[in-house]
């Protein structure tokens, strides 16, 4: 026993004297930091150095980007803390319920978050002085707690910054805010290979680097999260409190040691006299940001934000002429980041038991959420996402039950059936659920950060209902895959046309050369009905000895069910070859991207072609848009953007002639603005309705309150469908839309009005401003209209936000392949 007690203080001595020789990061890179950007490699070789050479440092490797650049966890504490790391790992995920076990655990986790948005670029070299000062000058409080850094979470993203910044940068660097230096190229560096914004994806979990991180985070459960941002180079430094809206499911312990935090970091920044300020404009509503995802999951959840951002690279003049630096972004937020550590550590049992108290406490309004299964790849894409947040679900038994209707919205009865969704709130993670299902988010300011509305049953189109009573559920059901057989007498073979799977499936028949045909009407034959929209594959347009082969390999391959036919005679209905059965060919679409475009809107659509539909596009750059040889395409998408420098007459004069020729033209979001009241297009903007009075008598204080009654927040509005119009084919009469601007168009007079707001509408879930609300009754949603033998497809609300409004995407999908397809160009 005496021999092991000299071996261990032998061996934390020769850790001690490590700790001490250690290089910093300005001694390993071979400059100081914050005098140059780092780029992202050259980080992860110092967090690799640190932990070859500290035995109470750990690295891990959780994943890759798009980019092939790698994702690292760093996880730093004691050398027992560290010895120990998977029992206090188990040990703190039993105070959740999440697995059974020994739940005494008194060791604070803080996970901090580095570089979000790749051109907030500091917070990566805070991201090495921080883990230099832990092991070094701090080494005390690591004692009882574990620190797991993420020192860069957007690699692709911070590397473009970095790579541009690098190439354009004055020697040495020039202040000027008028310098080139300071003014990104589009996209910028902020998002992430796909131009996705990750700081808004926690939740849905689109997005490679954020999946790859929830499986992590799930096994680790931290008690604090915090995430380093950069804001505009003129604005103090922002830390917690953070501001009203809080969700109302986080509870007065998360807010007060927001607070107690917050007054730790303004003792550093009071003794430094640098500005901050608290309890201003970063809410905590909204579930998707890395701060609120983690409080729903039972953490202290927090932004941190530090002035500079894409423009301020190395050093700038603000406004106030102060020259905010490098090196001073990347000290305040190692600031912070070391009070958070201390802080924690000081609290770490407190905070140990009110995490298990979170997870104790659920009196929730909601005690189930039923989804109904009349939709089987709707509820697979549901699923997969409860997966990956590992919130558990069971499926519904025959039944009634009562609760508030999503659709109708009223308190209503509803008859269950085997296979329905049944989502408890009685769960390790039922807080997150109940944010997730909610019908409607309650808010206690309507001045909000983001989109206020998000319900998941809307976002994927369900029939639900939130009960609270518990339901009677079962664990689970039989899950039966999909094997076609081939059948070298079929007529044709049928597929159905009601979900984004069935639109995948099309894209892979078509890049096969399969060509399919959709029904435009309902039929029936052998004894079944089917559908508008109804895939019809047939032996005649697919003369290959190996049609039947590839046919039934494909299928098989997306789980589609493939119905062979003897006939073409329905029984009721017109028969396959009728002009109401279309071919679709293999069409050929192109993407509009650069000035003008929503990075965001762009990367959406790039993003659901490439990794959903799988169906190429080509991306064509505004700076040469209307130098194009517009012939070449079928289709052509114009994301949201701003176009007045792009779409001048004479482009939208060949954009005109393009659809007139039998193209497709599809026009998202505020791109709508560049066709409204313009000559040759029937779209018409809706104007608002004008204040009685004549001056502007609002009082200074009350200004920004009264600015917001023309906005809508990302609120949930209830549209009308035409479904006999193939633009909705697979869609029921009722859409649910999320509307993101108070922008809204007349119907359209020349053309076809295929969703729209009936003059009763009104919003649903979220805050729509009074003025913004008078202009939807009666408006437009998504159009058709018809110029020559092709179409222009107005898409007012944006069908594929953030890529997790998942109910929009077969809108998108008919628009590509269900109009005009089968046109000779």
């Amino acid at each position: 026993m005496k021999i092991k007690s000299l071996l261990l203080i032998a061996f934390l001595t020769f850790g001690n004297i490590l700790s001490q020789n250690i290089k910093s990061p300005s001694e390993f890179l071979g400059y100081e930091i914050g005098s140059r950007f780092t780029r992202h490699h050259k980080v992860v070789e110092y967090f690799k150095y640190v932990s070859n050479t500290l035995s109470n440092v750990k690295l891990e490797k959780y994943g890759e980007t798009n980019e092939h650049r790698p994702l690292y966890l760093s996880y730093i504490s004691s050398q027992e803390n560290i010895n120990n790391l998977e029992n206090i790992r188990k040990t703190n995920l039993s105070q959740t319920g999440i697995i059974n076990g020994n739940s005494d655990n008194k060791t604070a986790i803080v996970w901090l978050s580095y570089n979000v948005h790749g051109n907030e670029a500091s917070s990566t070299e805070a991201s090495m002085l921080t883990i230099y000062e832990l092991v070094t000058a701090k080494k005390s409080w690591l004692e009882n707690t574990v620190i797991i850094m993420d020192p860069c979470i957007n690699p692709d993203g911070r590397d473009r910054y970095v790579n541009w910044f690098n190439q354009v940068k004055s020697t040495p660097f020039n202040i000027t805010q008028d310098a080139k230096e300071h003014h990104e190229p589009w996209p910028g560096g902020r998002p992430n290979h796909y131009l996705f914004d990750l700081n808004r994806d926690w939740a849905w979990a689109t997005q490679i680097e954020t999946q790859q991180r929830i499986k992590i985070y799930n096994k680790w459960m931290p008690h604090i999260h915090v995430d380093f941002h950069e804001q505009g180079i003129n604005s103090p430094y922002y830390f917690a409190p953070a501001a009203e809206p809080f969700h109302e499911i986080i509870t007065d312990w998360q807010r007060d040691f927001q607070t107690q935090i917050g007054k730790n970091h303004a003792n550093y920044f009071d003794k430094e006299g640098w500005l901050y300020f608290t309890k201003e404009s970063f809410d905590l509503l909204y579930p998707s940001y890395g701060d609120t995802y983690p409080t729903f999951m039972g953490a202290i959840g927090m932004t941190y934000e530090q002035a500079g951002h894409g423009r301020a690279g190395l050093g700038i003049q603000t406004d106030e002429g102060e020259v905010l630096t490098l090196k001073d972004r990347a000290l305040h937020h190692m600031t912070t980041g070391l009070s958070t550590v201390e802080i924690s550590s000081r609290n770490a049992e407190k905070l140990n038991s009110e995490f298990k108290k979170f997870f104790k406490n659920k009196n929730l309004e909601y005690k189930s959420f039923v989804l109904k299964n009349d939709n089987e790849d709707k509820i697979n894409r549901l699923i997969d996402l409860l997966d990956t947040h590992e919130i558990k679900y069971e499926y519904a038994i025959k039944g009634t039950i009562k609760g508030y209707r999503y659709n109708t919205e009223k308190e209503e009865k509803f008859t269950t059936s085997d296979g329905d969704l049944v989502i408890h709130t009685n769960q390790p993670k039922g807080k997150m659920v109940n944010v997730l299902f909610e019908p409607k988010a309650k808010l206690s300011d309507s001045l909000t950060y983001d989109i206020t509305a998000w319900s998941l049953p809307y976002a994927h189109g369900f029939d639900a209902i939130a009960s609270k009573t518990k339901v009677s559920s079962i664990e689970s059901k039989t899950v039966k895959s999909i094997t076609n057989t081939i059948d070298k007498s079929a007529y044709a073979y049928i597929s159905k046309w009601n979900s984004l799977e069935d639109a995948t499936f099309l894209g892979a028949l078509l890049q096969q050369n399969i060509t399919p045909r959709f029904s435009e009407k309902i039929f029936s034959l052998e004894g079944k009905t089917y559908d508008p929209g109804t895939l019809i594959i047939l032996r005649n347009d697919n003369r290959t000895t190996d049609f039947d082969e590839k046919l039934n390999k494909i299928a098989n391959k997306h789980q589609r069910k493939i119905q062979p036919v003897a006939t073409g005679f329905v029984d009721s209905g017109l028969d396959f070859g009728s002009y109401s059965v279309k071919p679709i060919n293999k069409q050929k679409i192109a993407l509009l991207s650069g000035k003008g475009a929503s990075s965001l809107s762009f990367g959406e659509i790039w993003h659901f072609f490439e990794t959903e539909l799988k169906y190429p596009l080509t991306i064509l750059n505004s700076d040469y848009f209307s130098k194009t040889n517009f012939s070449k395409y079928d289709v052509i998408i114009i994301p949201n953007g701003y176009y007045s420098n792009v779409l001048h007459k004479t482009t939208l004069d060949k954009l005109s002639t393009f659809v007139s020729a039998g193209g497709t033209l599809i026009v998202i979001g505020n791109a709508l603005n560049s066709f409204a009241d313009k000559k040759g297009y029937s779209l018409k903007s809706k104007e608002s309705k004008k204040d009685s009075t004549k001056y502007n008598l609002t009082p200074y204080a009350d200004q920004e309150r009264k600015s917001i009654q023309n906005l809508i927040t990302g609120a949930i509005f209830k549209g009308k469908v035409d479904v006999t119009h193939p633009l909705a084919f697979g869609y029921k009469s009722d859409y649910f839309s999320l509307k993101l601007s108070g922008t809204s168009f007349n119907y359209l007079e020349n053309g076809i009005n295929v969703a729209y707001f009936d003059k009763d509408t009104e919003n649903v879930s979220g805050y729509a401003g009074s003025r913004a609300l008078k202009n939807i009754p009666e408006s437009l949603l998504f159009g058709e209209e018809q110029k020559g033998r092709g179409s222009i497809v107005y898409m007012v609300d944006n069908p594929l936000f953030r890529s997790f409004w998942h109910n929009g995407k077969l809108f998108l999908a008919n628009a590509v392949f269900l109009l005009n397809s089968n046109t000779l160009k």
